[in-house]
């Protein structure tokens, strides 16, 4: 298997077409460009702590992660105790999270990070802690008492009844009227369709099943996301969930052609490994400063694949300044493969400048 990812511009002045914008976005003003930062789950599960979150923001900080756009810290499943206190309200797990989240909340914001939780819209979570449905005022309310910046809102438990429409409205309105800006991951696991409404109601949503630290998984979901790019745009986004880059056997070859993959479909950019005992070589990936630039630029339309010849593709994503981001995708082994200008979109021009993201290197043709 072998990638790259490289800015094609004309060296002549060219025009290029782009996709229509998606539809309204929801107006919380957040998600303007894809949110980037940490989340728990895909490496420590439930074994999440007071002292883990600490760590990691500052190793966000010492990484150059903070510097390279990486902002929000986020919790997943099991931060809260097994069940409300006596006034309904959710509780972190004591063990846990001794000082409470909203002492937690002030360690991140101090170093200029955002704190992140996660709840459900059915009765349960998906390890069996309280949801929020029923629940979205007091929990919306709660939440933004202690500071919290994200939620991660996922699709398990008792729905009692509720529509997908029903409960993921609920909450949104439920943390608009706390006037805080809390940015609104839905995870419904690309259920009803939801690029097609989604942005109406949060600033992402999840398009897939979980993720797996195998080339596999990743491939798989990138199938699932050929489709789909007229859906999102500046506010909302398509969510192919968090990364992988760093964790399981994942080669260096696979984790840079998974990092470019998710910088091209302008997804989500949450790293999911131990960033305090991450190799260099993973630093570097989820640093690239190049790579992050094309995950964070909208020139019309998310990356698409413009070509599959089996085994061999070509991905494509337009740029605000004109050029085109590319991916040439050899899944399983190396291959040659090449694109034209045209293919591109890109009008004539005397001559072509290509830079490969990774290296560094600039070409012309």
């Amino acid at each position: 298997m072998a990638s790259a990812l490289a800015l094609v511009a004309a060296v002549a002045s060219a025009g290029m077409a782009t996709g229509s914008p998606s539809a309204q976005a929801l107006d919380n003003g957040l998600g303007r460009t894809p949110q980037m930062g940490w989340n728990a789950w895909n490496q420590f599960g439930c074994n999440i702590n007071e002292q883990l979150v600490k760590d990691i923001a500052d190793a966000m900080v010492s990484s150059g992660m903070k510097d390279a756009g990486y902002t929000y810290v986020n919790l997943d499943d099991c931060w809260s105790a097994r069940s409300r206190d006596a006034a309904g309200n959710l509780v972190p797990d004591p063990a846990k999270f001794p000082d409470g989240l909203g002492v937690v909340a002030d360690y991140v914001h101090a170093r200029g990070l955002k704190l992140g939780i996660y709840s459900s819209s059915g009765t349960t979570t998906c390890s069996g802690f309280p949801g929020s449905n029923g629940n979205e005022v007091r929990d919306a309310n709660t939440w933004a008492s202690w500071g919290i910046d994200y939620l991660k809102y996922d699709n398990c438990g008792d729905y009692q009844g509720r529509t997908t429409l029903q409960r993921y409205g609920a909450m949104r309105d439920a943390l608009l009227a706390t006037g805080r800006p809390i940015f609104y991951s839905m995870c419904n696991w690309g259920q009803d369709n939801v690029w097609t409404w989604g942005a109406e109601y949060g600033n992402s949503w999840r398009t897939t099943s979980d993720i797996q630290a195998t080339w596999g998984s990743i491939t798989n979901i990138l199938d699932s996301q050929a489709a789909l790019a007229d859906y999102s745009g500046p506010g909302g986004w398509n969510d192919p969930d968090m990364l992988e880059v760093g964790n399981g056997s994942l080669t260096e070859t696979e984790s840079r052609a998974h990092f470019s993959l998710w910088a091209l479909l302008n997804a989500p950019l949450l790293a999911g490994n131990d960033l305090r005992t991450m190799s260099a070589t993973t630093r570097a990936i989820l640093t690239n400063s190049d790579i992050i630039a094309v995950n964070q630029d909208w020139g019309g339309r998310q990356g698409y694949r413009l070509r599959d010849d089996g085994s061999a593709e070509v991905w494509a994503k337009p740029m605000s300044d004109g050029s085109v981001a590319v991916v040439l995708l050899a899944r399983d082994s190396a291959a040659s493969i090449s694109v034209t200008a045209s293919a591109l979109g890109l009008g004539p021009a005397a001559s072509y400048a290509v830079r490969d993201l990774w290296t560094g290197s600039t070409s012309t043709s």
